[in-house]
């Protein structure tokens, strides 16, 4: 079963109820449209409800089998603006910014995950992933004991041009800009996790850097390999290696000439880079050069799922992200 088949299936026997802020676009639509019929999810569309309804009447679904939510006229709203307000008090927020905030749909679909309501948020077809990430920092908030929200690419390999197949994870490609040792390593736990969660297989974190074993020395370097220890020290049994160049971390021939004693082999699954310049343009080679598919960005530390879609994202990219937001909700 290809990487992808798996998360769908794994969907399918435990759906969730997944809520979209983005109710209105076309794409957003039809991907929440296959995620209903293909029994991954119960869903909530946010929106204008005259606009969701004729969208949905234009792909053949049935509006009832959709929950439709408006900010503007839903009985949620003033609730929502109450709990935001005694939330977010202390940072200066007052009855009027509270009020303003239920009405926007990004914060509107965070509450309903926060209040119980949806297991889990998909936005960021139409909002930037500045503001979604936001949303969800604001209002959902990180998980007990995760000291910094990340996020990663899930990169499909399964083309016949692929010398290696599967899923791979590529983190942090989209959130965190320049994370010290400490956020480096939280960032290949929580990376691990993940893979974990939706491959099923064990994770195998390469540490990326310029450098392989000492091969370099600069202080970016010694970031990794401060990095690499703090990882091993806090998870003595995951298996990690670091620092080491992609092709040392992927190629089991490049492995054993440039770091023969790497627990790897050249058979890393999650690869953590070392700032967010090189893993976003790390990804999109591997993307448009490589013919990887590329799904994410998808956050990890927060105590609930919300995740973040592309703006240029297809239907498909949608129906594979909120796939990918019940199994973390499972």
């Amino acid at each position: 079963m290809k990487p992808l088949d798996r998360i769908i299936d794994a969907a399918r026997k435990a759906p969730r109820h997944i809520v979209l802020p983005e109710g209105e676009d076309p794409r957003i639509v039809a991907g929440a449209v296959q995620a209903r019929r293909e029994g991954l999810a119960e869903i909530t569309l946010v929106g204008n409800r005259e606009v969701i309804t004729q969208r949905l009447a234009a792909l053949d679904a049935i509006p009832q089998e959709f929950r439709i939510e408006d900010p503007a006229c839903s009985p949620l709203t003033d609730d929502f603006a109450t709990a935001y307000l005694e939330r977010r008090r202390s940072k200066a927020v007052d009855a009027a910014a509270a009020r303003a905030a239920a009405l926007s749909p990004l914060t509107f679909a965070a509450m309903m995950v926060r209040e119980g309501m949806a297991d889990g948020t998909v936005g960021g077809a139409v909002a930037t992933t500045a503001d979604t990430v936001r949303a969800a920092l604001q209002v959902i908030g990180r998980a007990p004991g995760v000291g910094l929200v990340s996020s990663f690419f899930l990169m499909m390999l399964c083309e016949p041009h692929h010398a290696r197949k599967g899923a791979f994870v590529f983190a942090d490609c989209g959130l965190v800009v320049d994370p010290d040792a400490a956020g480096l390593a939280d960032i290949a736990r929580m990376s691990a996790k993940s893979y974990e969660m939706l491959a099923g297989e064990r994770a195998k974190v390469a540490m990326l850097s310029f450098s392989t074993g000492g091969s370099a020395a600069h202080e970016r370097v010694s970031k990794v390999v401060e990095a690499t220890g703090m990882a091993r020290l806090a998870e003595p049994d995951l298996i990690i290696d670091g620092e080491l160049q992609f092709d040392s971390a992927f190629v089991e021939a490049v492995c054993l000439t440039k770091a023969p004693h790497s627990a790897l082999r050249g058979e890393a699954n999650v690869f953590v880079f070392p700032n967010l310049d090189a893993a976003n343009i790390g990804y999109k080679i591997a993307q448009r050069i490589g013919g990887a598919t590329a799904i994410g960005p998808i956050l990890q530390g927060l105590s609930r799922p919300a995740n973040d879609l592309s703006r240029g994202c297809s239907a498909a990219d949608v129906f594979h992200m909120i796939a990918v937001t019940v199994v973390q909700a499972a």
